[in-house]
């Protein structure tokens, strides 16, 4: 689980280094602030031990679904974000609200979806008074509970972003580069990829302690820390600062460390940043996706640029294939890649570039048609093509009008891989976003899925969901996806949202935020779909009306 965490300070708020101005360090303004809430469960469980530090006291509200938390900062503050550790007793439903005087509240934050856990929730707005308006319980026997509730004001931005490891010289205690990890060194964990990694050597690495180190090139004050583990995560470990990389000073310690990701809140000065473990959570080592350090100063380099994240409903298209060629005319070879071949996944048939298998019905669709045809030394033939190195998005909405085929084995697809899988990337580390698929066994539910190093497979992050039969007419499957994550439709009904700080909380890494390409295909058999049989129709079709991309 994610732990979003505070260390006091050591030092205090110290004045940033940089050659060039920098904006104020964040700062937690509502440690030991006033705290009330519309009950406590206990004694023991007051309001004012949300607000203490100590992330061994909590609060906990009277078994009932309407109740608050707030907190008097005493002043005026220019509020940037808000930091919850739940108690398994968390919130489903939530409104974060900022208030003058503490009577007329406006609403700055509102979910339905909670997961608990640790949430990071950025703010803007200036208040006296925050609150938490709770309104949906996740265990309904009992009331609501958090270990810490915490107010920042200010910002960890800076003009070189905030984030200040990037790129940096990294040491490790032991590296592994081997077949099975190649390469698994300490820079990985840096590069602000989060589909490589650091792992402790398999050899001399898989004890106790292990570490990884940062270089920041120059003093830096230090606000944030964000680990993304690996399944070979830290039991127990500490957070360390040095001004020489030889003395070493704790500002946060751990000793009940879950793995996934950790967000400390952290604050301390030093130009070298450590994670120190002293006990491992299995007989393997250590290994992180990402250590992101935050703060000021230092020597930051900026990591490449993201673009904007699309407005939705997005409305500029940058992307379309009509498919109102003649019929008999194949697919149009300036936007689409054939790609023939074998097939993976115990797939039956071969790929052809040949019209049969692909080709405009003169009626304004695409005719993908799978075969029972001798080729290659198979004997069933079908078609499969992509925008490789011909269209490649990140972040819009894609969508396409499909009618799929029934019968047992038959399995239609639209989907995305990660560009970079074209430079040689294995999968899954490229990413796949498979916007849907159905098997022709069942045309009354389809799936839509992600896959990554993390989760993939039959372990794939995704849904299944039940709808009429997909066989029968044509139906829009989309996509809409940005920095914060992707949300699925059939036929503009919501049916599936990837979150990505939910992923990344539960499952692992996110490694959506690059380039993909488009891929249709209708495969015959395999390990997903099962076997044909006797009652599949041959030839079967999948109809495709359009393929469109938004931004």
């Amino acid at each position: 689980m994610r732990r979003l965490l505070l260390s006091a300070a050591l030092g205090g708020l110290l004045t940033a280094f940089l050659a060039v101005p920098a904006v104020a360090a964040e700062v937690l303004v509502s440690q030991n602030k006033p705290a009330t809430a519309s009950s406590s469960e206990s004694a023991g469980t007051p309001a004012t031990a949300a607000v203490d530090g100590d992330n061994g006291t909590r609060w906990s509200s009277a078994f009932a679904a309407a109740q608050w938390f707030q907190i008097d900062l005493g002043a005026s503050t220019a509020v940037s974000r808000v930091a919850i550790t739940w108690e398994a007793a968390y919130a489903k439903a939530f409104t974060l609200q900022l208030s003058d005087n503490g009577t007329t509240w406006t609403n700055a934050y509102s979910t339905t979806t909670a997961t608990g856990g640790q949430q990071s929730i950025p703010l803007s707005g200036a208040a006296r008074y925050v609150r938490i308006n709770l309104t949906q319980r996740a265990l309904e026997a009992y009331g609501y509970s958090f270990w810490e509730f915490q107010v920042y004001a200010g910002s960890t931005t800076t003009p070189g972003g905030g984030l200040l490891s990037y790129a940096k010289p990294a040491r490790a205690s032991s590296e592994q580069n081997d077949p099975q990890c190649n390469p698994c060194t300490a820079d990985r964990a840096f590069d602000n990829d989060p589909a490589s990694r650091w792992a402790t050597s398999p050899t001399t690495g898989w004890v106790d302690p292990g570490w990884i180190q940062v270089d920041l090139g120059a003093t830096a004050q230090i606000s944030q820390v964000v680990l993304q583990w690996d399944p070979a995560y830290a039991r127990a470990y500490q957070i360390q600062v040095s001004a020489d990389g030889n003395t070493w000073s704790a500002i946060y310690s751990t000793t009940t460390g879950d793995g996934l990701k950790d967000v400390i809140n952290a604050t301390g000065t030093g130009r070298y940043v450590r994670m120190y473990g002293t006990a491992r959570s299995s007989a393997y080592g250590y290994s992180l996706w990402e250590f992101s350090v935050y703060g000021t100063g230092g020597s930051p380099t900026a990591p490449p640029a993201k673009p904007a994240d699309p407005v939705f409903p997005a409305t500029r298209l940058v992307f379309s294939d009509e498919f109102n060629g003649a019929a008999g005319s194949k697919p149009d070879t300036a936007k689409w890649t054939y790609d023939p071949g074998v097939p993976q996944n115990g797939e039956v048939q071969y790929y052809t570039p040949n019209s049969e298998n692909a080709a405009m019905n003169g009626d304004g669709q695409l005719v993908v048609e799978a075969r029972r045809q001798d080729y290659q030394g198979r004997q069933y033939t079908s078609h499969r093509m992509n925008t490789s190195n011909k269209f490649h998005v990140q972040y819009g909405r894609i969508e396409a009008r499909i009618k799929v085929p029934k019968g047992n084995g038959l399995w239609p697809a639209f989907w995305m891989m990660g560009e970079d899988f074209l430079q040689g990337r294995p999968w899954p580390y490229n990413g796949e976003i498979d916007i849907m698929e159905v098997l022709g066994r069942n045309t009354s539910e389809a799936y839509s899925t992600l896959h990554a190093p993390a989760y993939s497979g039959a372990g794939g992050y995704g849904q299944k969901y039940a709808t009429v039969d997909l066989s029968q007419d044509f139906h829009t499957w989309a996509a809409e996806w940005d920095s914060k994550g992707i949300r699925f439709f059939l036929d503009n009904a919501l049916v599936f949202t990837a979150n990505k700080d939910t992923v990344e909380n539960t499952r692992g890494p996110w490694i959506y935020d690059h380039k993909f390409y488009l891929i249709l295909n209708l495969a015959v058999g395999g390990d997903f779909p099962g076997p044909i049989d006797t009652t599949t129709p041959f030839p079967s079709r999948m109809l495709v009306d359009y393929v469109r991309v938004y931004q």
